[in-house]
C-alpha cells in the first residue's frame, strides 16, 4: 500500500469513526436496520460477532481500510474489557483456516491521544516470516498513532500470528497493551 493510499485508507476510518461519534450522540435511536453490516467470516468466533453487533460502524471502516472481499475473522478489545485498543483481523476466503489465506490487521487506538503502537502481521510459512523492516509497509506497522495501526496484509496469513502492542511513547518501559495472538485459528 502506498503512503497516498495509506492516508487515504486513515481518512475513510476516520470519516467512519466520526460518523459513529455523531450517531451516537445525536442519533441513539437509529433503527438497526439504518446500521451497516458488517461481513463477518462463518468461522468467525462469538466474541468477534458480538464486537462486530455493537460496533458494526467501526467494523465496517476497518474492513474498508483493508480493502474488497475481506471478512471479519477476528476482534478483541485489548488489553481487556477496558479497551484501550481494538484488534481487528479480516480474511479472504471461505476457510480462514487454511494457510493460504490473504490476511489483514488492523490496530484501532480507542485512547484519546496519539499512543505508540507496533501492529505486526506474521504468516505460518517459515520462508515468509515477518517483516523486519519499517519500510515495508505491508506486514508491519510502527509508530505514533492517534486513530490505528496498519493495515498489515499477509497472503499467506492464516494460521500465523498477528502482534499488537501498545505504550505511551516508543521510549517508555511500559506496555499498555502486549498481545499475540493466532491469526486464524487452525485447529
Amino acid at each position: 500500500m502506498t503512503m497516498r493510499s495509506r492516508h487515504a485508507a486513515r481518512i475513510v476510518f476516520s470519516a467512519a469513526v466520526a460518523t459513529l461519534g455523531v450517531l451516537g450522540v445525536t442519533a441513539p435511536q437509529v433503527a438497526a436496520a439504518d446500521r451497516p453490516v458488517p461481513s463477518i467470516s462463518a468461522k468467525a468466533d462469538m466474541n468477534a460477532r458480538k464486537i462486530a453487533a455493537e460496533n458494526p460502524i467501526a467494523v465496517v471502516a476497518a474492513a474498508t481500510v483493508c480493502g474488497t472481499g475481506y471478512n471479519l475473522y477476528r476482534a478483541e478489545q485489548l488489553p481487556d474489557a477496558s479497551r484501550l485498543g481494538t484488534l481487528f483481523v479480516y480474511v479472504k476466503g471461505s476457510n480462514p483456516a487454511s494457510n493460504d489465506a490473504p490476511t489483514c490487521a488492523i490496530f484501532d487506538n480507542n485512547t484519546s491521544g496519539a499512543k505508540w503502537m507496533k501492529l505486526k502481521l506474521c504468516s505460518n510459512y517459515t520462508a515468509e516470516g515477518c517483516a523486519s523492516d519499517e519500510g515495508n509497509f505491508s506486514q508491519y506497522d510502527e509508530g505514533n498513532f492517534s486513530q490505528y495501526a496498519g493495515p498489515v496484509y499477509r497472503a499467506h496469513g492464516g494460521c500465523g500470528t498477528v502482534t499488537a502492542l501498545m505504550k505511551n511513547t516508543s521510549s517508555s518501559s511500559t506496555y499498555l497493551v502486549n498481545a499475540v495472538r493466532d491469526s486464524t485459528n487452525c485447529n
